[in-house]
């Protein structure tokens, strides 16, 4: 049982009121302005949602009077029995847009795919797993940006990686991190035997220039000559771009476009977007070290879902939901009922230590 005191609500349309009063000063900065809006564009569902809230509570409680009345009991014990289902809906609602909000839900996210244990049949599954969310991306209005693409021998790849931008991009798809493990007969199996092997996806958050500070003389940067897959699509020029952030270790190499530029500019958008999540990581460590969600912790060593061909079953083991409609899921569109239950119990896990 959620209960939000009446105190909390007063001290939310304050804070509402404050802001929309320090906004009507006619000698405020523009850029005080900005910021002030920016809060009290942030708070107004928040008002809004107490607002329902405190209309609620103030009808239960006018219903006492009816309730006591034997000409109005019958008509009051109906309003009774909306309000006591409405209620607590509402204040679920609150608590919800009470709770701490990732600041990177907002965010567009880069999706990496890499073939795990498996061989072939891993660049296969992580192939598929590259079109399902290419897919899913279509069905919410999303743009998917291919930035990098390593192929495997016999189809798929072996690392594939992509910028995704769009409404709630980061919120939606950050509880896919993890490994995705697969069952099925591969198409080279003669003997008809299910083999199992696995792909790793990484969903971080896109960071922009402001968020990450990269020093030029924290990079080495190395050019050389991309490695085609043979013939005349091997590059004849040194455009493929190896970057080496010294500090941290990490190392990108982007080899995809013709123009040493192009190669450049998308390797550092997947180095700044590695060195923000490396930070966000180590923040979230600090904060939460002996806390782990009800949807698991999001390590990429973690199996988290396991697609089961010869059943047509997809299994998510943080949250034990079993789905027998693999296709639709591997299709883009049926991946929504999966997020939507696992966003779903982050919110409840978080209500319950809220309330706890």
């Amino acid at each position: 049982m959620i209960s939000i005191p009446p105190e909390r609500i007063a001290q939310i349309e304050r804070r509402h009121a404050d802001l929309a009063a320090q906004m009507g000063n006619p000698d405020l900065a523009s850029d005080k302005f900005v910021a002030l809006s920016k809060d009290y564009a942030e708070l107004t569902p928040v008002v809004e949602a107490a607002q329902e809230v405190r209309r609620l509570r103030d009808e239960q409680a006018g219903l006492a009077e009816m309730l006591a009345d034997p000409e109005l009991r019958e008509m009051a014990e109906a309003e009774a029995a909306e309000l006591a289902e409405a209620l607590p809906k509402a204040e679920r609602t609150l608590a919800l847009k009470l709770l701490p909000r990732d600041t990177a839900d907002d965010r567009p996210a880069m999706l990496e795919i890499r073939a795990g244990t498996g061989g072939d049949e891993a660049a296969l599954f992580a192939g598929d797993l590259w079109r399902m969310y290419e897919r899913y991306a279509a069905s919410q209005g999303w743009r998917f940006e291919p930035i990098s693409l390593s192929a495997g021998e016999m189809g798929g790849f072996k690392e594939a990686i992509a910028s995704i931008t769009g409404a709630q991009v980061f919120a939606r798809l950050k509880f896919e991190s993890g490994v995705h493990r697969v069952q099925r007969v591969p198409a080279t199996e003669t003997q008809g035997r299910i083999h199992t092997s696995a792909a790793t996806v990484a969903v971080l958050p896109e960071a922009e220039e402001v968020d990450v500070k990269v020093e030029d003389k924290d990079l080495r940067i190395d050019v050389f000559r991309s490695s085609g897959p043979g013939g005349q699509s091997v590059n004849t020029t040194d455009s493929a771009v190896r970057i080496t952030h010294i500090p941290s270790g990490l190392v990108v190499i982007q080899q995809d476009e013709k123009s040493q530029h192009k190669n450049k500019a998308k390797a550092m958008k997947v180095l700044r977007t590695r060195l923000y999540e490396l930070e966000r990581s180590k923040l979230h460590d600090a904060r939460a070290a002996d806390r782990k969600s009800m949807v698991g912790s999001g390590d990429r060593s973690e199996r988290i879902r396991t697609y089961n061909f010869p059943q047509g079953r997809i299994t998510d083991h943080r949250i034990g939901l079993t789905l027998h409609r693999l296709p639709e899921v591997l299709e883009g569109p049926g991946l929504d009922e999966l997020v939507g239950a696992l966003i779903a119990e982050d919110e409840a896990a978080r209500l319950a230590a809220l309330d706890g």
